[in-house]
């Protein structure tokens, strides 16, 4: 049986008449990297604000290791970090005085906050800039130390909303790397609207779209979530495209190059594998290489965004 440290269940919420989010519930498990993903209007960010304390839901519940926080939100909150898309640092402070600052607004024990301080700018790799005015910072220092502050109160859940939005690629790779070491030991939510970040940080996926959780899963079935229908044979000595058109199954076939072939098929892809592995030895095609094409992230997420909004 999986641990869980969030709960949420039914969770419902309208701003004015329409329902920006309706009976969303999922759970999370006590560590590893979730990927919430959602197009603007999805849900998505009001979800999330309802699960950092940010925002007050119309119906359901959210449960921190078992804690309502609708009813008891300072208990909850002090299991929660959160970084916002805008990290919310003091330009004018210096590292070291804005990750103290925020260890008391998380009414950390005074006597507790020197070894977190130095474990936290350890771990997010700012150590050797504690004594620099955050302003004088790069965008991915900032961001940084927007990591630090969601975790120096040692929290269980850590949501962290876009933390890679407008860093370079270097810096992008770096953060990711940070955000699994995070994951673990704590459960972290993990927002981005580039499919391939989710795609090399996280193990699960929920997605978000028309209010409505339209997938929830790991990041292997989001990825097979539609079916490959063709894959790319290469042969040392091809047959006809029309021999291969008239194996039972098979509904298209398209040259490639000289000794390779596109194929459409029905049915199950180990199926025709072996179909075409069993005729190539008997006709002497000398098969070498198959492999299937898998549909895109993007394209993945397009469908999945029809069937939300349908």
């Amino acid at each position: 049986m999986k641990n869980t440290i969030v709960q949420v269940q039914h969770l419902s919420h309208k701003y004015t008449r329409d329902w920006a989010i309706r009976d969303i519930h999922f759970d999370i498990e006590t560590t590893g990297v979730m990927g919430l993903l959602g197009s603007n209007g999805a849900g998505k960010s009001t979800t999330m604000s309802i699960m950092s304390g940010v925002l007050s839901q119309t119906e359901g519940s959210v449960l921190i290791d078992g804690i309502d926080l609708g009813k008891r939100p300072e208990e909850a909150k002090k299991m929660i970090g959160f970084l916002p898309q805008t990290p919310p640092l003091h330009l004018d402070l210096t590292v070291d005085e804005y990750l103290i600052h925020c260890a008391f607004m998380r009414k950390m024990d005074a006597g507790k906050i020197p070894d977190a301080l130095a474990e936290v700018k350890s771990r997010c790799g700012i150590a050797h800039f504690s004594k620099r005015l955050i302003r004088n910072l790069s965008g991915g220092y900032r961001q940084r130390v927007g990591i630090a502050q969601a975790i120096i109160h040692k929290p269980k859940l850590v949501i962290l909303d876009e933390p890679t939005n407008g860093l370079d690629p270097v810096q992008i790779y770096e953060m990711r790397n940070l955000i699994k070491e995070i994951g673990k030991d704590k459960a972290v939510i993990f927002s981005s609207h580039i499919l391939s970040e989710v795609q090399a940080t996280c193990q699960e996926v929920k997605m978000i779209e028309g209010g409505r959780m339209v997938f929830a899963g790991t990041m292997d079935a989001f990825n097979n979530y539609i079916m490959p229908d063709s894959l790319v044979v290469r042969f040392s000595r091809p047959p006809l495209a029309s021999e291969l058109a008239a194996i039972h199954g098979i509904r298209q076939v398209e040259a490639v190059d000289h000794d390779s072939m596109r194929i459409w098929f029905n049915g199950q892809p180990r199926n025709i594998s072996e179909t075409l592995v069993r005729l190539s030895v008997e006709l002497g095609w000398q098969l070498w290489e198959i492999h299937l094409e898998r549909y895109s992230l993007d394209e993945v997420f397009a469908r999945l965004s029809k069937r939300g909004k349908a």
